[in-house]
């Protein structure tokens, strides 16, 4: 890869990696501060996950967080080593998802998560954090089945 394709990777990874992370910190302070929802389908509610989604791994209490920190620098290191430029926004929205969720728990003690879904069902409490590491995913997904749409 050039020098301009290592920049331009570089500056869409660092740069979605803090949207994501500026956007998350400013929602979640609306609930930490006490703003609270109630609608017929959704209510935003403050919760505090000590485990992952669905409260998994909560029984490893404050070293998840670490655990975490671990896997968050072996998924950079893995997509700087590749430099697919189409890898990068997709890879930033899933790290800066995921910083922002450790942070809270450095801050916090557990992930804060607002967005309470039920209406037909109960669903898990999440974050925008939590959606953007989804949409990340489907990013990186769909450039890897159909890689004639990274043109690297």
């Amino acid at each position: 890869m050039d020098k301009q394709k290592q920049v331009q990777f570089l500056a869409i990874l660092l740069l979605s990696i803090a949207g994501v992370f500026i956007v998350d910190q400013n929602i979640k302070s609306l609930f930490v501060d006490g703003y609270r929802y109630y609608g017929e389908c959704i209510d935003l509610v403050l919760v505090y996950n000590k485990g992952v989604a669905f409260s998994m791994f909560a029984f490893l209490d404050g070293y998840l967080k670490y655990i975490q920190i671990l896997f968050v620098l072996g998924v950079f290191g893995y997509v700087v080593y590749l430099q697919k430029l189409c890898y990068a926004f997709g890879a930033g929205l899933i790290l800066g998802g995921a910083i922002s969720n450790i942070y809270d728990r450095f801050i916090h003690g557990g992930v804060v998560d607002m967005v309470y879904w039920h209406c037909g069902f109960d669903f898990a409490v999440f974050n925008f954090a939590d959606v953007m590491i989804d949409v990340g995913v489907v990013w990186l997904l769909v450039f890897n089945f159909k890689p004639h749409l990274c043109k690297n």
